[in-house]
């Protein structure tokens, strides 16, 4: 079998429908689907709007009525094979008359897959794997959840020019620019988990919620994480009615990766100290850093990470930078920021 050019046009259709905004990061992937008559008309559209919503194409589907008889599906991801909140999409489309199924990913969550399979035996022509690289990114975080059993986790930090989180005296307000505070809560949204130690909550007593440009909070608030085994005072922001807050009894960040996973966060944006960072990273479980470098000299003060048991120079952790963008100051009199994405390079452990 091939796939046309017309198909591939609605694979890309499928995938920015699947993008629309409004839909959840997480806990379920993003889907769109396209179906299509036996001369390409466009019969209808669908998308996944979250959690216990019609999958996408059962939306499409639906959508469509007597239509899809006949019609091609083009779906972002391979139609599930399982009775969840909804039920099977392979079924779904089976029982439609859909005789053509065009795939770009297959699912690999080990509970819904067997779709394409499904479709098959009911003699519906599937053809997988078009578009793939695009669909994979675009659930970049679902898959790699999903593939490796753990949440992805992310670790900012801002920094100076030396290195330094906060100076001498533990002051560290100014250290990031506004526009990379600003930056930040774009991050902070983007995920399903905010991370801390116990120590940061001790000392800092951050609030860990995500806001607007505007410093409005945003109406979906991420988990408020806290790592460590010493009580804490309720009273810490961290606390209050602004979000959900659990504390993880524990210094393992395998364990913590474990406990937040099984309660289906797929994406950690860690915050916290140097001696947090230093744990997960000498674990192997820092998959992307994100530095704010700001134009400044300290001298020192307490640096952005903390020891990692590294000797000597050629024993380095070598970090591939994927992004560099400069934060133009958002006000007169403001430092510019820099801001370093890179990727870390995972091994098998922990993976």
């Amino acid at each position: 079998m091939t796939v046309s050019e017309i198909e591939r046009d609605a694979m890309r259709r499928a995938l920015a429908l699947a993008a629309s905004p409004g839909v959840p990061l997480g806990p379920n992937p993003r889907v769109g689907c396209v179906l299509l008559a036996a001369d390409g008309a466009v019969v209808a559209e669908g998308y996944h709007r979250g959690a216990g919503s019609p999958h996408a194409e059962v939306d499409a589907l639906s959508r469509a009525g007597e239509r899809a008889s006949g019609a091609t599906a083009v779906v972002t991801l391979e139609p599930c094979n399982h009775t969840g909140r909804t039920g099977p999409c392979a079924q779904a489309l089976i029982a439609a008359g859909v005789r053509r199924v065009v795939v770009a990913q297959r699912d690999v969550n080990p509970v819904a897959v067997g779709g394409a399979e499904t479709l098959r035996s009911a003699g519906v022509e599937v053809e997988t794997g078009v578009l793939v690289d695009e669909a994979r990114e675009l659930n970049r975080v679902w898959t790699f959840a999903v593939e490796h059993g753990r949440p992805f986790v992310t670790w900012k930090f801002a920094t100076s020019i030396d290195g330094r989180s906060a100076a001498a005296d533990g002051t560290s307000r100014w250290v990031s620019s506004p526009a990379a505070r600003v930056d930040t809560h774009r991050l902070r949204a983007l995920c399903d988990t905010m991370l801390v130690g116990t120590n940061t909550v001790a000392v800092d007593d951050p609030h860990l919620t995500v806001r607007d440009p505007e410093g409005v909070p945003v109406a979906r608030q991420p988990l408020r994480a806290v790592m460590g085994e010493r009580d804490l005072d309720p009273g810490r922001r961290i606390f209050d009615e602004a979000a959900e807050t659990v504390h993880l009894r524990t210094r393992d960040p395998e364990a913590a990766l474990k406990d937040l996973f099984a309660r289906d966060r797929q994406h950690v944006f860690l915050e916290g100290g140097p001696t947090l960072a230093a744990a997960f990273l000498g674990a192997d479980l820092v998959d992307e850093i994100v530095a704010y470098v700001a134009p400044m000299l300290l001298g020192g003060g307490r640096a952005a990470v903390g020891d990692l048991g590294i000797p000597t120079i050629a024993d380095a952790l070598h970090l591939p930078v994927t992004d560099v963008t400069v934060l133009e100051p958002l006000n007169d009199g403001d430092d510019l920021n820099v801001r370093i994405t890179m990727s870390r390079p995972t091994s098998a452990k922990g993976h």
